[in-house]
């Protein structure tokens, strides 16, 4: 089979999902920038043809890193699946003459960037302004309308985003959000690509109001979704629309939907502008994660979109609603082999499929007044879900069984997370009961002794919690 070199890094779908749907295709080599998930290893390692580890800090220069190791095993395609290696797998493809999201990437990645571009194209974007130095901040108060929400340039999974209403507030904030890049940097939760970006990169952001019910059949949804695509050589295809459940302050996701519970016409509009969005970044061959924010009375804001897939199982979801195997169809693509688009963006789906985060806040994002031990097979599951509903443990988005649930820090986003489950339901809205019964039932649901208030309290002065997606089981969990 033709080779292809997999980079992989921190954060995107599990191996044990991933990998398969690449060997189905090619054969695959992996060049790991970060420690592998061993517990899985028996599921994905039998289809590798090579496995080399290689810390980003022990090469003078990752691009040729990965050029190198490209050429050793005669990758006719590069792909990587994590956020933190977008941009240097793009730089690499370029330098081998090899299909990739192109020299325009870094808009894609950079969040300034991005909103400057979209800015320029006549994309709806919240107002912002770039920080810098400390005047920057003084500047952005005296154009932007607060509050604010303080971001991360380079960040992923909501980490380093805060919330603020003045300036001294925005200073202290700014400082903090620094602390937590440099510490999730420190364990590889950063952009890879160069080791000065991320930490001192920021904005400030309009915070604009969505309103859910305008947009819904249902309560219970989030006020933004996701549109799922791949741009293949320069044309871009939007697939399907993915939902949420309202996010954790400041803007931490809880769960991952799909189907989105809208109306057909309404998706249309959502495509509509997913599409000037994507356009407008210049994109060559690579997946797109388009998040969108729904307002009142029609209004849409761009969020963010990526040259890479949703996180956490967002492709296993489409694939299971859906029936599209996107993994395998931008394989495909890198490959310069035929791909069977849709030739309109799916807007039905069969059943439902979902990926939820515990973190350990109550439904309205109070934190537990107790922090338990995580175990997945403590909990009685099917009280929980409704008949026809599973659940099952993502194990390496995890911690092992016995660890302490970590407490919700705001600064750190989803690195406070304690586990990932990935949920198959009737229907939708089957699936958003199921959902929200889990968080109302928990921390009480497990049944584990909680932790100690030392343990607690040694947790809450660590709050980006980075060693999460190290922590695996060694047995499969689930429950029908």
């Amino acid at each position: 089979m033709t080779p292809i070199l997999f980079v992989y890094a921190k954060g995107g779908p599990s191996l044990e999902y991933a990998v398969p749907r690449i060997v189905a295709h090619a054969e695959v080599h992996v060049l790991a920038l970060a420690p592998l998930p061993r517990a899985t290893e028996a599921v994905w390692l039998p289809g590798c043809a090579s496995v080399t580890t290689a810390l980003p800090g022990e090469a003078a220069d990752l691009v040729d890193l990965i050029c190198s190791h490209a050429r050793r095993v005669g990758a006719e395609a590069v792909l990587t699946l994590s956020e933190y290696a977008v941009v240097a797998v793009a730089h690499a493809n370029l330098r081998l003459g090899l299909r990739g999201a192109g020299e325009r990437v870094a808009g894609a990645r950079d969040k300034r960037l991005m909103r400057r571009i979209w800015r320029a194209a006549g994309v709806p974007v919240p107002g912002f302004a770039e920080i810098h130095a400390p005047e920057d901040i003084t500047a952005a108060f005296e154009t932007l309308r607060p509050p604010l929400l303080l971001k991360a340039a380079w960040s992923a999974g909501s980490t380093a985003h805060l919330t603020v209403w003045n300036e001294q507030q925005a200073a202290a904030a700014w400082k903090t959000g620094r602390s937590v890049m440099e510490a999730s940097s420190a364990q590889g939760y950063a952009e890879l690509h160069a080791a000065d970006q991320g930490v001192s990169d920021f904005l400030l952001e309009e915070i604009v109001t969505g309103e859910a019910s305008c947009w819904f059949d249902g309560d219970g949804w989030g006020d933004y979704v996701s549109v799922e695509g791949i741009v293949a050589d320069g044309r871009y295809h939007p697939l399907c629309i993915t939902g949420r459940m309202p996010t954790i302050a400041p803007f931490t996701e809880r769960a991952s939907l799909a189907p989105a519970a809208l109306p057909t016409a309404l998706q249309h509009r959502i495509e509509k502008v997913s599409r000037a969005a994507v356009d407008a970044l210049g994109l060559d061959t690579c997946a797109t994660h388009t998040e969108i924010k729904l307002g009142a009375d029609g209004a849409m804001w761009l969020i963010e979109a990526a040259a890479r897939f949703g996180g956490v199982m967002t492709t296993r979801q489409v694939e299971t609603v859906f029936g599209l195997d996107m993994i395998g169809m931008l394989v495909r693509q890198l490959l310069g082999r035929e791909v069977a688009y849709p030739e309109l963006m799916l807007t039905e789906g069969k059943g439902a499929a979902g990926s939820l985060v515990i973190l350990a806040v109550d439904p309205e994002g109070r934190p537990w007044r107790e922090y338990p031990v995580w175990d997945f097979d403590a909990v009685d599951w099917p009280t929980l879900v409704a008949p026809g509903t599973r659940v099952e443990l993502v194990r390496e988005h995890s911690l092992a069984p016995g660890s302490p649930v970590p407490p919700y820090a705001e600064a750190g986003g989803a690195n406070s997370m304690a586990a990932l489950c990935f949920l198959t339901a009737e229907s939708g809205p089957a699936l958003l009961a199921d959902c929200g019964r889990i968080l109302a039932a928990l921390p009480n649901a497990l049944t584990a002794p909680p932790a100690t208030p030392q343990a607690a309290a040694a947790l809450a002065a660590a709050p980006t919690t980075p060693s999460v997606l190290s922590a695996d089981r060694s047995t499969p969990g689930s429950i029908a």
